[in-house]
């Protein structure tokens, strides 16, 4: 009898921030959908992984609802379709999340669908390796077992949880897991890579979906049905859905590692040896970066004097060292980051620094994205703001007005459709426009190039929050 092989349905995981890649990384642009390795996203390498991986099936995404219409955008430049993206109201960890898309991919596909489960921001080299691997664990979960992916260590990491394999699985090359194993000491991660039976946590999985909620209702009844009731009260949004807020807001925050794979009777574990790293840090992106003569990593106008071992990032001016060893540089339109390797991993109190001062150089870049397109501040003093404007083809602002503001718009590339109050023209290469206080107005892109202008805030208060949207 020829057994039914399951659907296999990714679900990528993009809810984290990033915070030890900061500044690049920020709140409301993570590292997940920054190009820090090639022209792609780490989102966008993931979609593509499980494209390889998983041929068959278009992806379940969780998301911060934040990041949604950037999530969508990546998605369209790969010219591929998920098939859905669920917003995450709050961050409550990979347990909930996880939940959350196993019910999506239940009323999609069925309790006998098995789900494999991405982080969006790992970087696998070898992708056959990587097809394999899930190959194997396909087989396993449809037999019922909750799976991991182990990686093997290329060196005593002491920033990764570990797995301790046990017995080999019977016709397969997966193994029983033993043990979870907190991130150890130096002599600890020495002593694990030396034994052979330890691998790298890689915090990727293979589920089958009616096992993994049934597992959750079992240990954490109070997540899983928080979980359920968020994923049946969720709200259709244009191409999203978004979960009922207070419904997720009630669930406990829990890694799935704690919520379930841990308090198991028996989890497997498939070996992974592809090129995988979580790109968890400066030294990280380093360390997979290519090196010059003098084990540098330049990136953007920078000039390096004397200068060792060292990472150095330039987004939008002239960068130079002289006579540093090990140390990383990242030059961001509003702040910069210098730090020696061995320090990366504290980058994040930097981060929880700006959040006790009440800054928003964890937030936001100058850059900020929108479903329409992008805008960034360019210079600002009392009473004005001067601002760059992209809209995309066929993109639109919302109608709209402001009561304390009056703009001038003008198009340095493309060609802009205008409605301002009762009429609507087109505005030019080189022509401008005057939009008073008070008074509606929209723009558009009709064309099929990007829309770029300038626009200049002129008014008591220019902040962003002074708007009153007509329709969207």
């Amino acid at each position: 009898m020829i057994q039914r092989v399951p659907k296999l349905v990714p679900v990528i995981l993009s809810g984290g921030s990033g915070s030890r890649l900061w500044p690049l990384s920020r709140d409301l642009y993570p590292k997940q959908l920054i190009s820090l390795l090639g022209t792609r996203s780490l989102l966008q390498d993931t979609v593509a992984r499980a494209a390889f991986a998983a041929p068959d099936q278009a992806p379940v995404v969780v998301c911060n609802e934040d990041h949604r219409f950037m999530v969508a955008e990546q998605f369209r430049e790969l010219a591929l379709t998920p098939a859905a993206i669920l917003l995450e109201p709050v961050g409550r960890n990979t347990a909930p999340a996880i939940a959350v898309a196993a019910h999506e991919i239940r009323r999609l596909h069925g309790d006998d669908t098995l789900m494999l489960v991405l982080p969006a921001d790992h970087v696998i080299r070898d992708l056959d390796a990587f097809r394999a691997a899930v190959t194997t664990a396909t087989t396993l979960a449809a037999r019922g077992e909750c799976v991991t992916f182990g990686i093997v260590p290329a060196r005593a990491e002491t920033g990764f949880g570990y797995l301790r394999a046990a017995r080999e699985i019977e016709g397969t090359d997966g193994r029983s897991v033993e043990a979870f194993v907190e991130k150890p000491d130096q002599a600890r991660a020495e002593a694990f890579v030396a034994s052979g039976e330890y691998f790298w946590n890689s915090g990727m999985f293979v589920f089958p979906v009616g096992r993994y909620l049934k597992t959750l209702e079992d240990f954490e009844p109070e997540m899983a049905q928080a979980a359920r009731s968020a994923h049946e009260q969720a709200a259709r949004d244009l191409d999203f859905l978004r979960l009922d807020a207070d419904a997720f807001a009630a669930s406990p925050s829990n890694s799935v590692d704690y919520a379930v794979m841990e308090r198991i009777d028996h989890a497997a574990m498939v070996p992974l040896d592809a090129g995988w790293d979580d790109v968890g840090s400066w030294s990280a992106l380093w360390a997979l970066g290519s090196q010059d003569g003098d084990g540098n990593v330049c990136l953007g106008d920078v000039i390096c004097e004397g200068t060792r071992g060292s990472y150095v990032r330039a987004e939008h001016r002239l960068v130079a060292t002289v006579g540093v060893e090990d140390m990383v540089v990242i030059e961001t339109a509003d702040a910069v980051l210098v730090a020696h390797k061995r320090a990366v991993q504290d980058v994040k109190r930097v981060v929880e620094r700006l959040k006790q001062e009440k800054r928003d150089e964890h937030l936001v870049h100058t850059r900020v994205f929108r479903p329409w397109g992008s805008y960034e501040s360019v210079a600002q003093g009392e009473r004005y703001e001067v601002k760059r404007i992209r809209v995309k083809p066929g993109g639109a602002q919302s109608l709209q007005r402001h009561h304390h503001r009056a703009e001038h718009w003008v198009v340095v590339r493309g060609t802009a459709q205008v409605t301002r109050g009762d009429e609507c023209f087109l505005v030019s290469e080189n022509e401008s426009t005057f939009i008073p206080l008070g008074e509606v107005h929209r723009i558009e892109n009709p064309g099929k190039v990007d829309l770029e202008m300038i626009e200049v805030r002129s008014g008591s208060y220019v902040g962003e929050d002074d708007i009153v949207r007509i329709e969207s």
